[in-house]
C-alpha cells in the first residue's frame, strides 16, 4: 500500500510540475509527438529505456491529466501503443540468453518474439483506423463520461483517495518550494522528484510481488497450459495484475519455451492476457489525476485498456489471423539461429537505434 500510495503521488506530481513550466517550453517540448509515427516510436523507445511500460503509462497519464495540459489526448494515443511495443523488449532480452544452444535458442526467440509481432500486428490494423475514425478515443471518452456521471449522479462527491493524495503531496511541494524561488527550476525539480518516485515505487512494487508470488506463478501457469486459449488469456492477465508487469509474465515463459516444456500456441493466449492485464497500472495511475484534464487522464487509461482487448478480439479468435504472428514469430527465428548476430541486431535496432534515431532526425529537421 505504501509503494501504491508514493506511485499515485509521483503521478500528481508529474502533472504539478508541468503546470509550473510556461506554456511555450511545454508545447515546443511535446510537439514531436503531433506526428503519429514519431509519437509511436517515443512511447517504444520511453519503454525500453526503463524496461517497463507500466512506468511509461503513467507518466502519459499524468501528462494528459496535466493542468496545462502538455501531452494533448490525440498525441498520445499513438504514445500508448508504442509503450506496448517496447514492453516485449524484456522478455526478447531474455531469449538471447540461449543464444548457445541453437535449438533452444529457436523456440526461446520464437516465444518471445510472438509477443512483439503479435503488438506490431495490432498498431498497424488500430493505429491506422484510430487516426481516421477516432473510434477509440470516442468510445473511451463515452465510458469515461458514463462513468463519472454515475460515480457522482444526485451527489456532491469528492474522493477519499484525492483528498488523501493532497495531504501526502503537502510535504513534497513545500520541499520542492524551499530549493529554489524560480518557478522554472521548481517545475524542473518537482517533475525529477516525480519520476523518481514513479519509477523506484512501481519497480520495487514489481520486486516485492515477484518475490511473494514467483512460486504461484509458475505453479498457476503451468498448471493451465493444457487449458483453451481463453483460460490462459485470463491467467495471463490476472498474473500480471498481480504483479503489476507484462514483462514478468512473460519473461517466465522464455525458459520454459526454450527448453521444449510448452509450446509456442501455449505462450501466445498468455502473453496476450498480459497485454491486458497491464493496462491496469495506468487505470491506477488515472485515480491521482483531478481538475480540469482528470477527464482526458481517465479516458487515455481507457484507451489503453480498449486497445489490448480490441486487438485480441480482432487477432486471437481467427485461426488464420492468430496465425500471422506466430509464423513471422517462427521465421524470425529460424533466420535468428543461422545468424545469430542478426537476432541481436534486431532487438537493438528495433527496439532502441530506430526509435533514438528517427526522434532526433525528426527534432533536428521538423522541429520548431
Amino acid at each position: 500500500m505504501v509503494l501504491l500510495f508514493i506511485f499515485l503521488i509521483g503521478v500528481k506530481a508529474l502533472g504539478d510540475g508541468f503546470k509550473l513550466l510556461s506554456r511555450d517550453l511545454v508545447e515546443s517540448f511535446f510537439r514531436a509527438t503531433a506526428n503519429p509515427f514519431v509519437g509511436l516510436l517515443v512511447g517504444i523507445l520511453a519503454t525500453t529505456l526503463v524496461q517497463s511500460s507500466s512506468v511509461t503509462t503513467a507518466m502519459i497519464v499524468g501528462l494528459v491529466a496535466a493542468p496545462e495540459n502538455p501531452l494533448p489526448l490525440a498525441n498520445a494515443i499513438p504514445m500508448i501503443m508504442g509503450a506496448n511495443i517496447g514492453t516485449t523488449v524484456t522478455n526478447t532480452l531474455v531469449s538471447l540468453a540461449h543464444i548457445g544452444r541453437r535449438h533452444e535458442f529457436r523456440r526461446a526467440f520464437a516465444a518471445a518474439t510472438c509477443h512483439d509481432f503479435f503488438n506490431y500486428f495490432a498498431v498497424i490494423v488500430l493505429l491506422p483506423l484510430e487516426l481516421m475514425t477516432g473510434f477509440l478515443r470516442r468510445s473511451a471518452e463515452g465510458i469515461t463520461g458514463a462513468l463519472i456521471e454515475w460515480g457522482t449522479k444526485g451527489v456532491a462527491y469528492e474522493s477519499p483517495l484525492e483528498g488523501v493524495l493532497r495531504t501526502g503531496f503537502r510535504p513534497v511541494k513545500a520541499a520542492v518550494n524551499a530549493v529554489s524561488a524560480s518557478t522554472q527550476v521548481q517545475a524542473a525539480v518537482m517533475i525529477t522528484v516525480a519520476a523518481v518516485f514513479i519509477f523506484s515505487s512501481l519497480i520495487l512494487l514489481v520486486r516485492t510481488m515477484r518475490s511473494l508470488l514467483h512460486a504461484r506463478i509458475e505453479m498457476g501457469v503451468m498448471g493451465v497450459l493444457g487449458e483453451s486459449g481463453l483460460v490462459g488469456i485470463v491467467i495471463g492477465a490476472i498474473v500480471t495484475v498481480m504483479v503489476q508487469s507484462s514483462s514478468i509474465t512473460t519473461s517466465l515463459l522464455i525458459p520454459l519455451a526454450g527448453a521444449g516444456i510448452i509450446t509456442l500456441q501455449q505462450v501466445f493466449p498468455i502473453t496476450i492476457g498480459a497485454n491486458i492485464g497491464t493496462t491496469v497500472t495506468a487505470l491506477l495511475a488515472s485515480l491521482a489525476v483531478a481538475g480540469v484534464n482528470a477527464h482526458a487522464g481517465i479516458t487515455i487509461a481507457i484507451i489503453h485498456l480498449l486497445f489490448n482487448v480490441i486487438a485480441a478480439l480482432l487477432i486471437y479468435p481467427f485461426p488464420p489471423i492468430r496465425r500471422i504472428p506466430l509464423r513471422a514469430a517462427r521465421r524470425l527465428a529460424h533466420v535468428a539461429t543461422r545468424s545469430r548476430p542478426l537476432a541481436i541486431t534486431y532487438v537493438f535496432g528495433m527496439f532502441y537505434i530506430l526509435p533514438a534515431l528517427v526522434a532526433v532526425v525528426d527534432m533536428m529537421f521538423f522541429g520548431n
